[in-house]
């Protein structure tokens, strides 16, 4: 995981790093064949020179291959572009985008993924895992944020070896006639055949979207309350085919085949049939990356219960999550690969700390804690990452666990049984809304925790120096209390106290921040002025605002924001701000530091320039683009400095102090 962060960061070439990897092999086999118990540990530390440099080759493998466009293609001219669509993404109100991969460009083989973004339009019918299309066009690089504190789009789609982008209109895309076809593909096909025989059946809308969530890891059809619900419930981890659902399905298969072990080899046969049936299901469940990485360590984890024997269960854990990172290096930057690991590895650590507080006699109790114990260590494993990512807290989540993972082995069960006898044409009407009416009351259940709105934490900042402080401190609790000795309580009031002393220095730092930063907003104008921990924002229409105050409030840890309606004329600390809007009034004082110009006003800025002269011009969201294009070329002819917020981002203003 080293090599992989290093190898990412540093954009580091392979071939080097084969060198190496070809060096170590002969000097770690020396070293473990001469290397004494009591000596130094050579072998150790070659090893772990070893697991970074391949790390950082396979990282390198994967983001620069040899025939990469990335390195051999110019991407400034217009070229023909062979694309092969391997991933369909959820569509919004103005795109469809899918994730291609390169096969040729100018005809010559290449390699490398794109991300491909066409305009929506219901009566055209969207592509399809494993179509391949031609298109003349000239990739950009993926936009970074416009906004403070925006969520990185270009910067995920980089940690999964997207770097550029088409957008294209669909009459400039030539379908291929009989593609090839991969495993991605038919896998794809296989479960939109399932979801079709689903959908003739009398499922209501919402639960049949958390149907193919639950059993096909499809949640495209899932309505937004509905999703928002199960978020808030904390129970979300249930509409996303990953671990849990898998250990559900190997402890099922693990009962209903123990009678094989009675034959000869019977043993063998069960592993190899329980093996097959996993991967079965996550090809049913279109081959996802949480189903995949599931799936691997649950078979690892089927052979080591093959084995019989004791098996340190973090070695299995390491060698599946080894074995998934040398084939997908970048899944490490996955969020849901580190919550998926991170809750695994509290659970395996964690779980058997706690049940060793307390072991009722009452079958129901005892299971009701077990259950309970195992929500709670997979929430500690997942809290710091959860507030780093999301930056709220669901305090009922053992709520939602309680009342839904006990059942949730039948309904997975159940589930299974419907979509194989949808298949089959032979789905029972009774059965069918048997099952609509479980997931009618699960859908229920979650919304009415959901709505406890008193125990849901939201909008709390947390930052990378807190993700790591926070795990110290887990980390630290968890060993205080298995073993309660004076040192490790040192250590755990010594993380406390470093907790407490991050969250000091930034509110000491934050009551001395001034900021105005005018922010990016189609159709709208907006000024962020920040003063200690308080956000006043101008707007001119404050019911288009959207995420934007709100990520800045939390990333900046505001306490409090006030808005009013935005005015043509601010001076802050000495300097002057002049908004011209749709009504092109000019302002009294003659001189300004910055023109802000707002909703295209009609002017002939190059009159506006010589008297007003400004320092610098700004154009926002709020303008039509051709005229903006004309104003920039102004500005340029009058050597004034200019910013577009569709093009640059949000611009912050320099403060002078007083």
């Amino acid at each position: 995981m080293t090599g992989i962060v290093l190898g990412f960061y540093g954009g580091l070439p392979p071939l080097p790093f084969l060198i190496v990897l070809l060096v170590l092999l002969p000097v770690l086999y020396g070293i473990g064949k001469k290397q004494t118990r009591d000596g130094f540990p050579f072998f150790e530390l070659a090893t772990a020179l070893f697991g970074i440099v391949l790390g950082v080759f396979v990282l390198s493998m994967a983001s620069f291959p040899a025939n990469s466009y990335r390195i051999d293609h110019d991407l400034n001219t217009e070229s023909p572009w062979h694309l092969k669509i391997t991933e369909t993404l959820k569509p919004n109100a103005y795109s469809q985008r899918y994730v291609t991969k390169v096969v040729a460009v100018d005809g010559e083989n290449s390699s490398g993924k794109m991300l491909l973004i066409l305009p929506s339009d219901s009566t055209d019918k969207p592509f399809k895992v494993d179509d391949e299309l031609l298109i003349l066009a000239k990739p950009e690089t993926v936009p970074p944020p416009l906004n403070p504190h925006q969520f990185d789009y270009k910067r995920y789609l980089e940690k999964q070896g997207i770097h550029h982008q088409i957008l294209a209109n669909k009459n400039v895309l030539v379908p291929i006639e009989r593609p090839s076809q991969t495993l991605l593909g038919i896998a794809s096909n296989f479960r939109e055949h399932i979801i079709a025989q689903l959908k003739k059946h009398d499922f209501g809308v919402q639960e049949l979207g958390v149907i193919q969530a639950l059993l096909l890891g499809q949640r495209d059809d899932i309505s937004e309350d509905t999703y928002n619900n199960y978020i808030n419930a904390g129970a979300v981890h249930i509409l996303a085919v990953s671990g849990l659902h898998v250990g559900i399905l190997l402890l099922l298969l693990q009962f209903l085949l123990s009678p094989l072990e009675r034959l000869q080899s019977g043993k063998t046969l069960k592993l190899v049939i329980i093996v097959t049936l996993l991967w079965a299901y996550a090809f049913i469940a279109g081959l996802s990356p949480s189903i995949v990485r599931s799936v691997t360590m649950f078979s690892f984890l089927a052979y080591a219960m093959h084995l019989n024997r004791p098996t340190n269960s973090f070695n299995i854990i390491a060698l599946s999550m080894l074995f998934i990172l040398l084939v997908k290096p970048l899944f490490l930057f996955q969020v849901g690969f580190q919550m998926s690991y991170a809750a695994v590895f509290a659970i395996v650590w964690i779980y058997p700390k706690i049940q060793r507080f307390w072991y009722p006699d009452n079958f129901l109790i005892r299971k009701t804690w077990q259950l309970l114990s195992v929500s709670v260590a997979a929430q500690l494993g997942v809290l710091p990452i959860s507030l780093f990512y999301f930056h709220q807290f669901p305090a009922l989540f053992f709520v939602a666990n309680l009342l839904i993972i006990p059942f949730l082995g039948l309904i997975l069960g159940l589930g299974i049984l419907v979509v194989f006898l949808a298949l089959m044409d032979a789905l029972p009407t009774t059965l069918g809304l048997v099952y609509d009416q479980i997931i009618k009351l699960m859908n229920a259940t979650v919304g009415w925790v959901a709505h406890q709105e008193g125990f849901i934490f939201k909008d709390i900042p947390f930052d990378a120096v807190q993700l790591i402080l926070g795990y110290v401190v887990v980390i630290a609790l968890v060993v205080f209390l298995s073993r309660p000795k004076w040192k490790l309580a040192i250590i755990l009031l010594s993380s406390i106290i470093g907790m407490q002393s991050w969250s000091l220095w930034n509110q000491v730092g934050l009551q001395n921040k001034e900021a105005l930063i005018l922010a990016h907003r189609s159709r709208n104008t907006i000024l962020l002025h920040q003063t200690g921990s308080s956000l006043h924002i101008y707007i001119s229409d404050s019911l288009n605002l959207g995420s934007l105050a709100k990520d800045f409030s939390v990333a900046e840890r505001i306490q409090k924001t006030t808005a009013e309606s935005l005015k043509n004329y601010y001076s802050i600390n000495h300097q002057t701000l002049y908004v011209m809007d749709s009504l092109a009034l000019y302002p009294v004082p003659k001189e300004i530091d910055y023109l802000l110009l707002t909703h295209s006003p009609k002017v002939n800025l190059e009159r506006v320039l010589d008297s007003l002269r400004p320092k610098m011009v700004l154009a926002d969201g709020s303008n039509y683009k051709s005229v903006v294009k004309r104003w920039e070329q102004t500005c340029i002819q009058k050597e004034i400095p200019f910013h577009y917020t569709s093009e640059k981002g949000y611009y912050a203003f320099k403060l002078k102090d007083d």
